[in-house]
């Protein structure tokens, strides 16, 4: 199984999940095989060059996926716009939807940077995504699903003992995430608290009004 990999800090529980549970050293290195920014990760999953993957959620349109996703119940820090700033991180579709969805204009940033630039710049004017969504809708935002081309049950095993709440990060692995991505290792524990991972009936609701605003304004 061929396992596409969002190399952000927001799914570092589950892919230390995935090396504590996955025995065979052949299925580590096929997960860890595709590893890249959201759309681009799109775009091989669209064409099947991959079996799984988290899927942007503008990309999960008609898509098959599990219960399981990259959730933000209120603000999310990682994905923030600048008002007056005509200019978009490329690298994620759903994020840059959001934006236009919420009538909000500016350049829209996502991931570790984001992450990075809301604590480097506290006097900047900033928009957390994700809590936007919230005050308009009292919803939480769903950023990505947990789609399949294939092997649904083997993807049904892998997930369904997963519960972050029993995810020790090691202090060697937050080191380096933190060196890489210039977050403090406590910042980064913080702003794991507030993803979630489990796609339940507030979070559906969330990602099907999500994909109908998205339908109406034609955004793709």
């Amino acid at each position: 199984m061929i396992f596409a990999k969002i190399d952000f800090i927001n799914l570092l529980p589950f892919h230390i999940f995935i090396k504590k549970n996955i025995k065979s050293t052949q299925q580590k290195s096929i997960i860890e095989y595709k590893k890249s920014y959201p759309s681009f990760i799109n775009n091989k999953f669209k064409k099947r060059k991959v079996d799984s993957a988290f899927i942007s959620s503008i990309a999960s349109r008609n898509e098959k996926y599990l219960d399981f996703g990259i959730v933000a119940q209120d603000e999310v820090l990682s994905v923030l716009l600048i008002p007056g700033i005509q200019e978009s991180d490329f690298q994620s579709q759903t994020s840059n939807a959001l934006a236009k969805v919420l009538d909000l204009e500016g350049k829209v940033i996502i991931g570790d940077k984001a992450l990075k630039f809301y604590h480097e710049n506290p006097d900047v004017i900033k928009i957390d995504l994700a809590k936007e969504w919230k005050n308009k809708y009292n919803l939480p935002f769903v950023f990505a699903v947990l789609c399949f081309n294939s092997n649904k049950k083997a993807l049904e095993k892998v997930t369904k003992n997963f519960n972050k709440q029993h995810i020790k990060i090691p202090q060697y692995i937050l080191e380096q995430y933190s060196k890489r991505s210039g977050v403090s290792k406590n910042n980064i524990l913080l702003y794991l608290k507030k993803i979630d991972y489990n796609l339940g009936l507030k979070e559906k609701r969330s990602l099907k009004l999500f994909l109908n605003l998205t339908k109406e304004k034609g955004l793709k």
